[in-house]
């Protein structure tokens, strides 16, 4: 489909922006922008399965590897770079490939996202393989960086999902698994970094977190795997041990110190009465449940 066919490039009748005031935009855009989270609603049950998809990789060792261009590629890049501290995944377990990193202008990103070829390339020498899913992130599904790069983890056998805002798009007959969300035209002709942007970033977070969930690195809600490298996140930890446990301050501290910033090993030790090394031998054999980890 070309690309002034795509409900991305359309036009809906609005009144002239220029004749509104501050306030009337301000109501129109937040009325567009209310639309996104049920048009996400929509795909729950295939973002459920494609969610179920990804962790059979990850569990098995492999990546998650977001691939993406412009406004979608500084999306993918914010989720998977957010991973790492919130979760404690290991260094490279999630992964962005953004269209152009790395160069100067902004005019050469833009240009980057045409490139085909650089994206086939990202893709090769990431040496992915079939233990990896790979999530193409593009609004019109025809960004040539992420339709190449999508194509060729296609071809090495890795799981492939499509992340779009229109339906039957060239990347989605490439990937395993399509994820519409169909939000419409935009507040302003074209300008996809807003609702789709919106729709894409709700979906990310879905998937990296509730993977997250289902990998064991959360207890209830708690985000128990947190990386305890700066103040605020030491704190953070410190909260989530206490409410994990019900103990005091002074407890969850001792236990934390003892636990190395462990929050996991801290609270398994807490909660089944046993010292920081054994605790940590529980979470190993527990694959790192927490619940499992006190079932034994």
């Amino acid at each position: 489909m070309a690309l002034d066919e795509l409900i991305t490039e359309a036009r809906s009748e609005r009144p002239d922006y220029d004749l509104s005031s501050t306030a009337e935009l301000v109501a129109l855009m937040n009325r567009e922008d209310a639309a996104v989270p049920g048009a996400v609603g929509e795909i729950a049950a295939e973002l459920a399965g494609a969610i179920d998809a990804i962790v059979e990789r990850l569990r098995s060792g492999g990546r998650l590897v977001y691939v993406g261009a412009g406004s979608s590629g500084h999306i993918a890049a914010l989720d998977a770079g957010e991973c790492e501290a919130t979760f404690s995944t290991d260094p490279g377990q999630v992964v962005a490939l953004v269209a152009g990193a790395g160069l100067g202008s902004a005019e050469e990103r833009e240009a980057a996202e045409d490139d085909g070829e650089a994206g086939s390339r990202a893709v090769e020498e990431l040496g992915v393989s079939g233990q990896d899913a790979v999530v193409g992130v593009s609004a019109s599904g025809r960004t040539p960086y992420v339709v190449k790069a999508l194509e060729v983890a296609a071809a090495a056998g890795a799981l492939t999902v499509a992340v779009v805002a229109v339906r039957d798009s060239e990347l989605a007959r490439i990937a395993d698994r399509e994820l519409a969300t169909v939000v419409g035209p935009e507040f302003v002709a074209g300008s996809t970094r807003l609702k789709a942007g919106t729709a894409q970033k709700l979906v990310l977070n879905t998937i990296s977190t509730v993977a997250m969930i289902r990998l064991g690195k959360t207890y209830g809600d708690l985000m128990v795997d947190v990386r305890t490298s700066n103040e605020k996140l030491a704190a953070r930890a410190k909260r989530i041990v206490r409410a994990a446990t019900g103990v005091s301050e002074a407890k969850a501290e001792a236990a934390l110190a003892e636990a190395g910033g462990s929050a996991k090993v801290a609270i398994v030790a807490l909660l089944t009465g046993t010292d920081a090394a054994t605790a940590r031998e529980r979470l190993e054999r527990a694959g790192g449940v927490i619940r499992s980890a006190l079932e034994q």
